[in-house]
């Protein structure tokens, strides 16, 4: 197994062969001591090819990374972009002997297993390699085994790039914005169900089974009896690649049907399944000799819940009409947002990117430059974007690229707008969204019902005097002081109040012998009160006129 400190020293010396050792020596502990392995990058390249050759050395882990970044285009310069989708997964194999203990785990004995295991596999990638075997009952299956200790050296490799990455925002916080330490943690994630073989296999059941209804369309069936997590044991399928147009015409079958079929079944996939195959390579996709296309490797399928695929289905429904302020919406509705000192400029590119789009000639690639003008205008302003609304617009543009491959009059333009006007008014009617339409009217039914129980609820709380008033106001003590000056008011009138009550009794009470000088108290505090009241009724019209004015 491979140590930490060993895998940094493999990193630095590939980083330096290709002329990156600047990288090196600020990016990598102990990196300026190891900057003594410089070496030319050799014959001239430009900066994006030496990347490519640098990941590409650098193994599996550094290989994925490269291959799902190839999708964000949103955040990668487009020759960078060009340069990752060109990276190879192609290794030399492992010796059947190295392999053998992998498939050993799943079946102990391989002879009551399998009449035949072929030693020299049909394919070899960097995770794993296939090998054709034949059952005992005679079905033959395509055995994909897990590379011994690749685990291993992920695991590690993954701790390095979490590493680089937080070294690299802390070094340059300009770089924040591209959020790397949240790239790499969903590549960890990634790459770790691309491991688990099992996982690969139950998206397989998942995808056949919604493929049912497309006749032509066929999922190898997993056999489970000898697969798990580093085995997955398959149907066998014999096929061309699906961009091999001569090999298909050789078949005797028309290419244009291909593409009208895989284009068919990636609509399903997307708009009405919500779960759709999402490396659709032309490695990926057979044709067999009976004209069927077939699905390989599911280790990355997307997901989209049915507000998505609605939001999706208008976004590009609204790029095909030019219609910018529709597919601002359908962006909001994905969860892309756009700041408002943003919004009219990204407003202005986009227009420009629709109208190059609609006054294009060359037809069989408008839509691509569409998407790519589109993605390219979010780089821009630095707007990031969910993994999945990438993943989606880079299914798209594989099968365009596809389509046209397989039939050059192949337009994507005028073959998406009926799917998506029957699927968007098929969504809006759907049991789903009648189902949200109802439980929104009952929640709003609940409420207006709940109303006569909360305001009775409240004339109670309030007969029982339990009220508490919670005030947040800057001015409080202004409030306070207007409590105090009117407290004061109501004890003057309470206290004159008092003294005009006791006067009219003491001068009313006649049979009683009343000194003189109690009558002139009380005439005494008669004319008190008269003047005391006339002067409050002057202060009060006095402050309403001047809260009048």
């Amino acid at each position: 197994m491979v140590t930490r400190f060993q895998r940094y020293r493999q990193i630095a010396d590939v980083l330096v062969k290709y002329g990156f050792g600047i990288l090196v020596e600020e990016v990598i502990p102990g990196g300026r001591r190891l900057q003594a392995l410089r070496r030319s990058p050799g014959e001239e390249r430009s900066v994006y090819e030496r990347i490519r050759l640098a990941i590409e050395e650098l193994g599996p882990t550094y290989i994925k990374f490269g291959q799902i970044m190839s999708t964000r285009r949103e955040l990668l310069p487009p020759e960078l972009i060009e340069e990752l989708q060109k990276l190879q997964d192609q290794v030399a194999p492992l010796p059947f002997e190295e392999i053998r203990p992998v498939i050993q785990r799943y079946c102990p004995n391989l002879e009551e297993c399998f009449d035949i295991i072929e030693e020299e596999p049909v394919a070899a990638a960097s995770l794993s390699q296939v090998h054709r075997a034949v059952m005992r009952d005679g079905r033959v299956v395509a055995l994909k085994v897990q590379r011994p200790g690749i685990v291993d050296l992920i695991e590690t490799d993954l701790l390095i790039l979490q590493s680089l990455a937080r070294r690299v925002e802390s070094l340059s916080p300009a770089l924040r914005v591209y959020n790397l330490r949240g790239m790499v943690d969903e590549f960890s994630l990634q790459i770790r169900r691309e491991l688990d073989f099992a996982q690969d296999g139950m998206n397989a059941d998942r995808l056949r089974r919604n493929m049912r209804g497309i006749p032509g369309v066929k999922i190898p069936r997993v056999h489970w009896g000898i697969s798990g997590p580093c085995l997955l044991a398959m149907d066998y399928v014999e096929g061309v690649r699906i961009d091999d147009v001569a090999a298909i015409r050789a078949f005797g079958l028309f290419p244009e049907d291909i593409a009208d079929l895989g284009f068919s079944a990636y609509i399903q996939q997307i708009f009405v399944d919500g779960f759709f195959h999402g490396d659709p390579h032309p490695g990926n996709l057979l044709v067999t000799r009976r004209g069927e296309v077939v699905f390989l490797d599911y280790g990355i399928v997307g997901v989209l819940r049915p507000e998505r695929r609605r939001a999706f289905a208008d976004l590009l429904l609204a790029m095909t009409r030019t219609d910018v302020a529709g597919v601002i919406a359908a962006l909001e509705k994905l969860d892309v947002h756009i700041s408002p000192a943003d919004l009219d400029s990204v407003k202005d590119d986009l227009y420009l990117v629709l109208l190059d789009y609609r006054e294009m000639r060359l037809e069989r690639m408008n839509f691509a430059v569409a998407i790519r003008g589109l993605t390219d205008t979010l780089r821009r302003y630095h707007i990031r974007v969910p993994s999945n609304l990438m993943l989606m617009m880079k299914v798209v543009v594989m099968v365009m690229d596809i389509g046209t491959r397989l039939d050059p009059s192949f337009n994507f333009d005028q073959r998406i707008r009926p799917y998506l006007a029957r699927i968007i008014a098929q969504q809006r009617f759907s049991p789903d969204t009648v189902a949200d339409t109802v439980r929104s009217l009952a929640s709003a039914a609940e409420g207006l019902l709940a109303i006569p129980g909360n305001v009775n609820e409240t004339l109670k709380t309030l007969s029982e005097g339990t009220v508490t008033i919670e005030l947040e106001d800057t001015d409080l003590g202004k409030i306070v002081g207007v409590i105090d000056r009117t407290s004061d008011k109501l004890i003057v009138g309470l206290v004159v109040a008092a003294i005009v009550v006791g006067s009219s009794l003491v001068l009313r009470v006649a049979d009683l012998p009343i000194p003189g000088y109690v009558t002139a108290l009380a005439v005494v505090g008669y004319v008190f009160a008269v003047l005391v009241g006339f002067y409050a009724i002057y202060n009060i019209l006095r402050h309403g006129r001047v809260i009048r004015r």
